[in-house]
């Protein structure tokens, strides 16, 4: 895989001659009007009492969370029911056909073909996120889709489109939204409780690195050439396959005897199939920062590494064998600058800011940890907020409030568009330690502007068949 990169960057020296094809500006107004009035409704709204048929993309270990409720985010209401599963592993998808007593599929194209399918929620491999997700907004499927957002940025912004166009409903699996202490840590900030914000400090997650494992036999059961999707098809290994090793025993579908001795790490630490930690971790904790910045729909105009080199190319040929990847990966800083002069650093390797960040400010900090928070001074959070202080989307179970949506056609707390800037701030992390220099960001146009070479990077090549549609 590794000799493909070189090529595969040539190839995508063709995407900058099309930056201004990929530049699809969405106002932070309009979009903001749009997050509190009910979407135009493409089909009846579904009542309370109805049942709404649930279209399961990926049987694999986060989908089987989702299905049951882990992690505080709470499981489907009573009145939803999965009535069709589809997974490219056909064991999976007959497994968990067999356990919900439904259909099941190897193509989730046909899941989407059914009326009874009332919305879709998808835990597939970051590379597959794009197409089922847009197809099923072309199917007025509404969503419940998992982080990160998408695998690019030009992805995200075409996902955007296809949602808001066919006026369907999409809530991005960032639970750390529908946690009442962290939203309040987010409403301290936001009402000035440490004074004007000079700096923020996240979490220095790990960028993707590459991998050449030696061939496996490809199960019977699974269509690896579709789970490499736009990807060059490479010989198939079981750590590539899984999402992270060692692998989590799902509940009800347990992994199969190659998946259980899978040595590691599994598809989310390697391109051409992920972001890195930097998406898959990161996308939580800078959830959060974008939301008490309240830059929910823009982004920075600056970012940069420090050290100012290119980040050192690893491949992993030997399962097993995380480091030196995670050094490599992690090894520069990176920095971003708002347009109000806000500067946040990824520098930490405190993993209790992993799902937050600390905010500093004139009068104090806020670490916003995952599920929690601290101040310092202590006390800062003592007096309530007053009547009139700026208050935030409230929401204490992230699965309900996208089915109380789905009923009253509503934007949920994390919509599409917040989902997509938070992923795009990921992928210009990673872009800054590609490249190993300063970079100018338009957050409008969603471009480098007059830098060919990083503009190259917002999008990857595609196997025919693959391809972005041209319309959504």
């Amino acid at each position: 895989m590794s000799s493909d990169i070189s090529r595969r960057r040539l190839l995508s020296g063709a995407l900058a001659a099309t930056a201004a094809q990929i530049a699809l500006p969405r106002g932070a107004a309009a979009e903001d009007s749009a997050a509190r009035a009910p979407l135009a409704l493409r089909k009846p709204a579904v009542s309370p009492n109805d049942q709404i048929g649930v279209g399961i993309i990926g049987c694999g270990r986060r989908n089987s969370q989702l299905a049951v409720g882990v992690g505080g985010q709470g499981a489907p209401p009573q009145n939803a029911r999965i009535v069709a599963v589809a997974d490219l592993n056909t064991r999976r998808a007959a497994a968990w056909g067999a356990h919900h007593k439904c259909p099941h599929y190897a193509d989730y194209r046909e899941l989407l073909d059914r009326k009874d399918v009332d919305v879709v929620v998808y835990a597939t491999p970051e590379h597959w996120h794009y197409l089922p997700c847009i197809h099923a907004a072309q199917a007025g499927k509404d969503m419940y889709g998992e982080q990160p957002l998408s695998h690019t940025i030009r992805e995200g912004r075409v996902m955007v489109e296809a949602v808001r166009k066919n006026n369907v409903v999409f809530q991005t699996g960032e639970q750390q939204r529908s946690n009442p202490k962290t939203r309040l840590a987010a409403e301290l900030i936001i009402n000035g409780r440490i004074g004007k914000i000079q700096r923020v400090i996240a979490y220095n997650y790990p960028s993707p690195f590459e991998s050449n494992f030696p061939a496996q036999p490809v199960p019977e059961t699974l269509d690896w050439d579709r789970w490499c999707g736009p990807n060059e098809v490479v010989p198939y290994n079981v750590n590539l396959y899984v999402s992270r090793v060692p692998y989590e025993p799902e509940a009800d579908y347990p992994p199969s005897p190659a998946e259980q001795t899978a040595a590691g790490p599994g598809w989310m630490s390697f391109r051409p199939y992920s972001g890195g930690e930097l998406l898959n971790w990161g996308c939580h904790g800078l959830s959060m920062v974008q939301w008490a910045l309240q830059m929910d729909h823009t982004g920075p105009v600056e970012v940069w590494v420090e050290p100012a080199e290119k980040l050192e190319t690893f491949v992993q040929d030997l399962p097993g064998k995380r480091d030196p990847g995670d050094a490599v990966g992690s090894r520069t800083v990176i920095n971003y600058r708002y347009p109000n002069g806000v500067i946040l650093t990824l520098s930490s390797l405190n993993p209790r800011v992993g799902g937050g960040a600390t905010f500093i400010g004139d009068k104090g900090e806020i670490t916003i940890i995952r599920g929690s928070y601290e101040c310092k001074p202590k006390g800062l959070d003592r007096d309530p907020l007053p009547p009139d202080a700026v208050r935030l989307y409230q929401s204490d179970n992230h699965m309900q409030n996208f089915y109380d949506c789905v009923v009253s056609r509503k934007d949920p707390i994390m919509n599409i568009e917040s989902g997509h800037r938070v992923a795009t701030l990921c992928h210009l992390g990673n872009v800054a330690r590609w490249l190993g220099r300063r970079l100018q960001w338009d957050p409008d146009k969603e471009i480098f502007p007059g830098d060919d070479e990083a503009n190259s990077y917002l999008d990857v090549p595609r196997r025919k068949g693959y391809e972005l549609p041209a319309k959504v």
